[in-house]
């Protein structure tokens, strides 16, 4: 694992479509819409945020858990129009087994557009190829199919499911599926 590839400098990650770059304080208006919106955390762990004061110091714990190599969020990005779709994010950097974790959302309206799936693409060809990771995973509420869908689409296989096995903000004790795929199983 080459973590230096991912806490150095931040990394910006591109395709056609897409940029996956720093959420900055510029972009607040678009990260309050999308956490301030109940229906994007229908199946995440994440408790909806209704005040823009909140959201504006969320971005300064997004550098702040950068800056401790724990986590790295990306807003994803309209290449074109850098217009904020949504947030894609790597965590739980496990060096000993080589492994990590990913998760990811949009903003509702652009539900449906295939940017997940994109998105999910991109992060992974930069964690196998760059990153040198062995294994990426995600979790998933079993009801979340778009979201195993997006997985699947990458290549990733369901293991099994966890159950009553994480406590979700706002959730209480769930269920959840896991998701991963290899380096082995991986083809650019």
């Amino acid at each position: 694992m080459n973590l230096e590839k991912v806490f150095i400098n931040f990394p910006v990650l591109q395709s056609d479509q897409l940029v996956l770059k720093k959420i900055e304080e510029i972009h607040l208006q678009e990260l309050f819409a999308i956490y301030d919106n109940e229906h994007v955390f229908q199946y995440c762990g994440i408790l909806p945020k209704h005040n823009i004061q909140t959201v504006s110091k969320m971005i300064g714990h997004f550098e702040r858990d950068y800056q401790k190599k724990s986590r790295v969020k990306w807003g994803i990005f309209h290449k074109n129009q850098d217009t904020l779709l949504g947030i894609i994010e790597s965590m739980d950097f496990n060096q000993k087994v080589n492994m990590v974790t990913i998760g990811y959302f949009l903003a509702e309206e652009y539900w449906g557009k295939r940017i997940a799936t994109e998105a999910v693409r991109l992060l992974v060809n930069f964690l196998f190829e760059e990153v040198q990771i062995n294994r990426i995973q995600a979790e998933v509420m079993p009801a979340n199919e778009v979201s195993k869908k997006v997985l699947l689409k990458n290549g990733f296989l369901k293991e099994g499911l966890l159950r009553q096995a994480s406590l979700w903000s706002g959730k209480g004790i769930v269920d959840l599926e896991i998701y991963s795929i290899l380096k082995e199983d991986y083809s650019s």
